[in-house]
Order: structure tokens, then sequence, then C-alpha cells
């Protein structure tokens, strides 16, 4: 049992001991209460993974509620990418809910604060709210209409709602304590106007509820338990518990709000705010673009649900912020495609390579699918005279330790034969442009013949030119050369923009990828696990880069 207990983090902790004190199972509900004003990111993931992941744990309904109480950034085009994303996730919804659907009582709870005398309209301008406020060590000043009565008070906010002021006039503000030490206690804001079509409501509002207003409220209409929020939200928990208190009934559930720490992941943002700029200022092509943070971008990319999951699973929650590297990421969607995605050649960077003793047309060569699965079973590959290898694959001349392609030297073609460099030909600027080899026509991998067990150093992919598709390849890599590009109080995010974040090359892939699909997940062996792009078609196949098969910024940030 202590081994159990042990293996919670500090969440399960609560809960347990809430179901020890009176809560029961079956009333525990939990929810995921995304704003639909942007695309969500992997900050998002690990929240949705938490939630989630409770509900699994506990058996208990997770409700996704949209917290839709800005008309002027929240449109239906989020609310279906936050739903295709967390579906795309793995994950369920009891209740597919919004905080839009409990406006009239929203309005209503409204209403009874001012009959109680404990809310109030407020006519002063924005500017002279702030600077009543006060400071965390000075009281703030009441406003001037903070004694309103009762029935002034209910003749504007009707007003307000009937859309007779402008917006800016008025604001609803809760009447609690101007001296309050924590400032958002001090006559927060429940409502403002605001005249701006909604996606759901369309016009049949014009005053929206403040979020602290909203969300507590909302938990309690559908009988949330645990409102779980990240560590910003603590200073907000005082007044969450004020506004439940207003309106609670003790034969409901009251809903507990509990902070955990953002988990911030190396070389990104995930500021909506910014993310809205990169796509504005046209640095990356759009929200889903596979250089972006977001779920949508991730998946463009190749990362899996899965490895997602485990990603979230493997940082855990905690109670203090930290930097998470997005090595860890990426060591994740390696880890999982390594297990599912079948193995395929391609060239990135061709040179051509002839074999001069090779007198067959063509064969078909016989390649492993995926070494990690046996289940995956084999393909033809095709093999002729000419073919395409990497330019790093050669060298006229090399050390010991270059165990590739050199004059004099032998290597192995995958899944094909021992072939030996004899020699090679250049541009009119030195550049190789052809090798010429030879190759033993007995050491043909498989074939059981003694020269076939013959070992050499090297092993090298390659294509058959007169076989090999053409693909544009898009080799993409982090978008930020700085780990933490937005905490540099003299320098803008956009400074650190990486100027190599994306290259699009022409490759040959093997034929058997001519009927990919977008989505599928591929290994180009030795360079990397790549993924069908949507802009792929049949006429000219598109690959993204997922991820290399090696950490290769480990390596640059050893020698920086």
């Amino acid at each position: 049992m202590s081994e159990e207990r042990s293996s919670l983090n500090f969440l399960e902790h609560i809960i347990e001991e809430d179901l020890k004190t009176g809560y029961t199972k079956d009333q525990l509900r939990f929810r995921f209460p995304p704003e639909p004003n942007g695309y969500l990111h992997i900050g998002h993931a690990s929240s949705i993974c938490l939630n989630f992941g409770l509900g699994l744990k506990y058996g208990a309904p997770v409700n996704l509620r949209f917290d839709d109480t800005n008309p002027a950034k929240e449109e239906q085009e989020y609310v279906d990418a936050i739903k295709r994303d967390v579906e795309w996730l793995g994950f369920t919804w009891d209740t597919e809910r919004y905080a839009s659907d409990y406006f009239q009582q929203l309005y209503d709870w409204a209403v009874l604060l001012i009959q109680e005398g404990k809310a109030y309209v407020d006519s002063q301008s924005s500017e002279d709210m702030a600077a009543q406020k006060g400071s965390p060590t000075e009281a703030g000043v009441p406003s001037p209409f903070r004694d309103r009565s009762v029935e002034e008070n209910l003749a504007l906010f009707q007003g307000m709602k009937e859309g007779k002021f402008a917006e800016g006039t008025h604001v609803l503000r809760a009447k609690i304590d101007m001296s309050a030490p924590n400032m958002l206690m001090r006559d927060p804001i429940m409502y403002r106007i605001l005249h701006k079509a909604h996606h759901r409501t369309n016009t049949d509002w014009c005053i929206y509820p403040m979020y602290d207003w909203a969300h507590g409220e909302s938990d309690y209409v559908e009988q949330v338990t645990h409102s779980l929020c990240t560590l910003e939200f603590l200073p907000h928990r005082e007044l969450y518990d004020w506004f439940l208190d207003q309106i609670h009934d003790t034969k409901k559930i009251r809903p507990k709000q509990r902070e955990f720490a953002r988990r911030n992941l190396s070389h990104t943002v995930v500021s909506k705010r910014k993310l809205l700029q990169l796509v504005e200022s046209a640095v990356v092509t759009g929200w889903d673009d596979p250089r972006m943070p977001t779920i949508s971008g991730l998946r463009r990319r190749g990362y899996t649900p899965e490895s997602i999951r485990n990603f979230a699973e493997t940082i855990g929650i905690a109670k203090r912020e930290n930097l998470i590297d997005v090595s860890l990421l990426e060591f994740h969607v390696r880890d999982h495609l390594n297990k599912i995605a079948p193995r395929v050649m391609g060239v990135l960077d061709p040179l051509k390579l002839v074999i001069t003793n090779y007198a067959e047309e063509e064969e078909w060569l016989e390649a492993e699918n995926n070494p990690e699965d046996a289940a995956a079973g084999s393909r033809k590959v095709p093999f002729s005279k000419e073919l395409y290898i990497e330019k790093a694959d050669f060298r006229e001349e090399a050390n010991r330790k270059f165990f590739r392609l050199k004059l004099g030297g032998e290597v192995r073609l995958k899944n094909g034969y021992i072939i030996k460099a004899e020699s090679c030909t250049k541009d009119t600027e030195g550049n190789i442009t052809e090798v010429q080899c030879t190759y033993d026509p007995k050491s043909k991998s498989g074939s059981g013949t003694d020269e076939s067990l013959r070992k050499v150093k090297g092993t090298l992919h390659w294509v058959s030119i007169k076989h090999a598709l053409e693909a544009e390849i898009r080799l993409y890599d982090r978008l930020f050369t700085d780990e933490s590009p937005d905490t540099h109080k003299d320098k803008d995010f956009m400074d650190f923009v990486n100027p190599d974040s994306l290259k699009v090359i022409t490759g040959y892939v093997e034929p058997s990828l001519k009927n990919a699909k977008v989505q599928d997940r591929v290994q180009f062996q030795r360079l990397g696990y790549f993924c069908v792009d949507p802009d792929s078609t049949s006429e000219k196949l598109v690959f993204n880069r997922t991820v290399g098969l090696r950490d290769t910024w480990a390596k640059i940030s050893e020698k920086s």
C-alpha cells in the first residue's frame, strides 16, 4: 500500500484524501476548459493528459468545456480544431459544454448579487479604475459609484444587457474589499459590454462575463469536483471561492480549485499571442506548420499521440515550474516510431553510383520492413546497375575511421551486395559527379554463401535510379536557437528565430512509397523519421522530417 501511495502525484493525493473525507468515486468529475481563441499546443496536451488521465484512473467523467466568454477573439474554427486534437490524442469526453450555455444563469446570479448589495455598476473609465486599485502595499480607493442604490444598479445592469450603452461606459463589479492584500479581491469586474457577435449566441448578448466569474460558476453548474489549473491561477483561488460562497447550495458538490506547475518546453514559445504573431508575420505557414508547438503542428510533422502521452507521463505533475528540454519530447517520438515505422530507403543528397560489372537489367531484393516488428513482413526493392547514394557516403580519400565508401574500399549496399569503389568522375569545378564500382555477385545479403557472410564495416542505403520516385523533402528543425526565447528582457523572442528551421530539398525514394498516404510515417534508413505531408499528391510526394535518428542538437550544445 505504501508503494502504491508513493507513486501518486500530489493531485492524486488530494483526490485520495477527498475520497476518505466524504467524496465518493461516483461524485468525481473533471473537466478540460480551453478558450477557443487559438490552437492547442504541447502545454495544453499535458493538461489534457492530466484531466482525462485522472478520469480514466478513477472511472470518472471528464467534460470538454469551452471557455467562450470573449467573442472578440473566439471562433468556431478553434472549437473544431480543439475537439479534433483531443480526439486525436486518444481521449473521449463525457459531455461537450460551453460557458455560453450558462450565460442566463450567470446573469441571474449577478442580479442576485446586486440585490444583496454585493455587486454594483461602475461607470468609470478603465484607466481610472486601474489607478484606484492601489498596490500590493497600498489599499485601493473605492469607486465613486460603489454606493449606488440597488435599484439604480439593477436598472443600469438591465440597460447594459439590453444594449443601451456603448462599450467601455459601464462594468459590473463585485463589492468585496478595496484593501484586500490579494489585489484580485479589490472589487473585480464581473461583466463588460461587448457589441460583438458570439460564435454560438450571435447577438443575443452584448454583456459578457469575465473569466473569474464564469469559470468557478461553470464548474459548479457541471458539478466538477476538482478544477485543476496552472500556477498562475493560484492568486485567483480566493476569488474562485468567494464567488462560490455567494451561490453555493450545501446539498450540491462544491468544486475545489487546485494548481499545478506549467512545464515549459525549451526552444519554443506557447503564448497564443506569440504563436499568432509567428503566423501573421509569415515566419510559419500557419497554426499547423510542423515547426509550431501546436498539437496540429506536431501531428502534421509526424508525431504520434502515444509519443505525446508518454512525454506527458514522463514529465509528470509538479508544484514548481521548470524548463523541459525539447529533446525529451523528441526522444519519445523517436522511441515510438522506432517500434512502428516501416523502414524504407530514400536518398536526400544524391550521388550517382555505377556498378560497372553488373550485367543484369534489374533484380528485386528482399528487404525487411521493421526489425522491431516481426509481423511487419518484408517487401521487394528494385536493384540495378545505376544507383543513387548520399554524397556524404563517398570520399576519394579518407582515414581509417571513415567506414563508408572510399576509393579502393568496400561497403555493403543495404539488402544487396558488397561493392568496391574503383574510380570517380568530376566536373570542371572538381565536384564528384559519379562513382564507378564493381560488385561481388556472390555477396548478396541472405543468399547463404560464404561471400554473403563476409563482414565489411560500412553499410549504405541507396535507391535504383530508374525506379526511384522524386519527392519534396522538408527538413524541419527547432524554430528557435535559444532554449528560452521569450525570457530575455533586452531582446524580442523573434530575434531568436532559427533561420535554418526549414530546408526544402529534392530527394529520391524507393518505389514502394508510390501509394503512400497522408500521415503515413516511415523511417528513411540511416537518416531519420519522416511523415507524408497533406500537400502530397499522386504526382508529387512531400515528406516532412519528424525527427532524426539521433539528437544532433546535443552535439551542437557541446561544441558551443
